[in-house]
């Protein structure tokens, strides 16, 4: 298993990638472009992957978003493991995805975390305001980010709190906020903090805010490679259905 990131991976194009492409088929690998939130539980998965299989998964996390405006730029990727349920849709409409390929993964939770014990006792935590900062991830390419301004304008204290947000590009940077102290109290997702009972939380209810269903996609440019359609059908069998319930995350199964 290795790790690609993002910009290294859109860099690759034109006659480049395609060479790229060949190489990785080839070797038996496959590029995956996964949305920041599970990256934890994907690195697990890949690990099991590449233990049950000759193949290797390389891994690149970032913003669902950003993922998507460089798919349909021609980055090399293969599969791609959304936080949403909208963009792998939009890929095989808009001609990047293999039609049938869609399945849902995942079912996040939105959770208000900080990694200071006794700071998050609930909704009364965002209501005091008693806090200088908020991490959120950016709205407009996370969907966690705007499952948070969601819950906020839901418990109708967006506008109060908007001042304070300290906006990461994806989940992973916002959760890095919280968990260095740079924003005392962060919405995460509950797959972030899982595997610790450090600091404190509220895990967030589904009604404040639309179910974070993460779907995956087979991209057209994997839909020749061996390594790419084994990946995906992992993630839709047991082992991996393990991780991700380890990871805190729901299944629609």
């Amino acid at each position: 298993m290795r790790f690609l990131n993002p910009a290294v991976a859109a860099a690759l194009l034109g006659p480049c990638m395609a060479l790229g492409i060949s190489s990785a088929a080839s070797a038996a690998s496959t590029l995956v472009a996964v949305a920041a939130n599970f990256t934890d539980a994907a690195t697990k998965i890949a690990a099991a992957f590449a233990e049950a299989t000759d193949h290797e998964a390389v891994l690149s996390f970032g913003a669902t978003g950003q993922f998507y405006t460089q798919i349909a730029q021609e980055a090399p990727f293969e599969v791609f493991l959304a936080a949403d349920d909208e963009r792998p849709a939009l890929a095989v409409e808009e001609g990047y995805g293999v039609e049938g390929s869609v399945f849902t993964y995942a079912i996040g939770q939105l959770v208000l975390f900080s990694a200071e014990p006794g700071k998050v006792t609930g909704p009364e935590t965002l209501a005091s305001g008693d806090f200088r900062q908020i991490a959120i991830a950016n709205p407009e390419t996370a969907p966690y980010g705007a499952a948070a301004v969601k819950t906020m304008t839901a418990l109708g204290i967006y506008d109060s709190l908007k001042p304070k947000f300290v906006q990461g590009q994806n989940i992973g940077q916002a959760y890095q906020f919280v968990e260095t102290g740079n924003a005392e109290i962060g919405f995460v997702a509950l797959g972030q903090i899982a595997q610790s009972d450090a600091g404190s939380r509220w895990v967030v209810p589904q009604e404040l805010y639309e179910p974070v269903r993460q779907d995956a996609v087979l991209l057209k440019k994997g839909s020749q490679n061996p390594a790419a359609i084994a990946f995906l059908d992992f993630l839709k069998g047991d082992k991996a259905a393990a991780i991700i319930k380890e990871y805190g995350y729901a299944l629609d199964r």
